[in-house]
């Protein structure tokens, strides 16, 4: 062979063992500096979504730290676990304190709730003005019992700040068993210091519907909750009505947190003409608004001498009717502004074991007042006084009932 092919074929194996050599060491800095997402392992389902635009880099790698370096690492046992907090704080990143993820345990707790008893203290809890703030205590519940009231912010829960806590993570603090007690710090409105107030849990029945044919030819219908069942019982409440030869209704909503919107539609039916608007819908577009009509029948017609009990623990569904009714002048509205939680929820599955609750949208009245940013304000206001509670008098109703005997 010659020397000068020899040369060449050194030449080349140089050559291909320098490109080799470069090769290898883009192959190794690559895969040390490659993006914190290639590098998870033991992870199933953590392709991109098509119209999602974040960088998930940074996710990774703070997981990557606090696994590495965070002294409470060892008291996490499930990688999952960790998913589910992501997936809180994704939740709470929307700004709407009714908007949460439901983990497992949570997720079980709240479909129980929504047919059965549980074991707490009685009341109905809402985030306003940012301040956790009691929407209605339950009657005959141990809230009621230990002098909480509509309105009322509470907060500490037993000791611990409610900043920034909604309403559901709330909920999980003062539930517990029967017999136990909680501590709420209470700052009621027009006082300027705050108050601590024991509650003794105890097993919660939440009551429906109780009626009265007053001696003066008054029939009232104090309604406590827009609940499953609520349908059927209000309109049993309606015969009796019927049979009490009477024109004069009131219906009590002070107190009602609120409950099914189809239960408030259609009790709002029998009161308004068919093919009228109960309620409107704004959804998350802004430009697409769904009414809610009166399926009917109406039940009554113009003699029917309707009064609406509201106040500030009027909510959601109570509002719906309220509002409803307002808007079409069926009856006349007595009391106090209303609490203004006027939002659509809707329960999403995740898992076999998780849900999503999400705000989908806000409720409107028939005349376009938003509930949520207004509540519905009553058409002749007047307020129960401290000084009435402790004389044990209901201005409310005392003007409710003239009102209606004068008509």
């Amino acid at each position: 062979m010659k020397k000068s092919n020899l040369k060449l074929i050194i030449y080349a194996i140089i050559f291909i063992l320098a490109l080799f050599s470069i090769f290898m060491a883009g192959i190794y800095f690559g895969y040390s500096n490659r993006s914190y997402i290639d590098k998870v392992t033991g992870v199933i389902n953590k392709e991109k979504i098509s119209d999602i635009n974040a960088d998930f880099e940074p996710f990774w790698k703070a997981w990557k730290i606090l696994k590495e370096k965070s002294i409470y690492a060892k008291d996490i046992t499930e990688d999952q676990d960790h998913v589910w907090g992501a997936i809180s704080g994704l939740a709470a990143s929307y700004g709407d304190p009714y908007t949460i993820f439901l983990p497992p345990e949570e997720n079980e707790v709240f479909e129980g709730d929504v047919r059965g008893s549980f074991e707490g203290i009685g009341a109905e809890l809402g985030v306003k003005d940012k301040f956790l703030t009691i929407i209605s205590p339950i009657k005959n519940t141990p809230a009621e019992k230990a002098g909480l009231k509509s309105g009322d912010k509470i907060i500490g829960i037993d000791n611990q700040n409610t900043t920034d806590i909604t309403s559901d993570d709330a909920v999980k603090l003062i539930r517990g068993p029967k017999g136990t007690s909680v501590k709420l710090t209470i700052l009621r409105l027009g006082e300027k210091t705050t108050r601590e107030i024991l509650v003794t849990r105890d097993k919660i029945e939440i009551p429906v519907i109780e009626t009265e044919n007053r001696e003066d030819g008054i029939f009232v219908i104090k309604f406590y909750s827009f609940s499953e069942n609520s349908i059927k019982l209000f309109k049993q409440a309606l015969l009796d009505f019927a049979e009490a030869e009477t024109n004069k209704l009131i219906i009590d909503l002070r107190g009602n947190p609120g409950g099914y919107l189809e239960a408030a539609t259609r009790i709002a039916s029998w009161f308004i003409d068919e093919g009228e608007i109960i309620l409107k819908e704004d959804t998350m577009n802004g430009d697409k608004v769904k009414d809610y009509r009166s399926t009917g029948p109406r039940l009554f017609n113009e003699n029917l001498k309707l009064v609406v009990l509201v106040d500030e623990g009027s909510a959601s569904a109570s509002e719906i009717f309220a509002g409803a009714i307002k808007s079409h002048k069926i009856g006349t509205l007595i009391g106090e502004k209303t609490f203004g939680k006027g939002s659509v929820q809707e329960l999403v599955e995740l898992t076999d074991e998780t849900s999503l609750k999400i705000t989908v949208a806000n409720w409107l009245t028939p005349d376009g007042v938003s509930i949520s940013e207004e509540g519905i304000t009553p058409d002749i206001e007047i307020e129960i006084t401290a000084q009435d509670e402790k004389n044990d008098k209901d201005p409310q109703m005392d003007l409710a009932t003239s009102f209606l005997s004068s008509m």
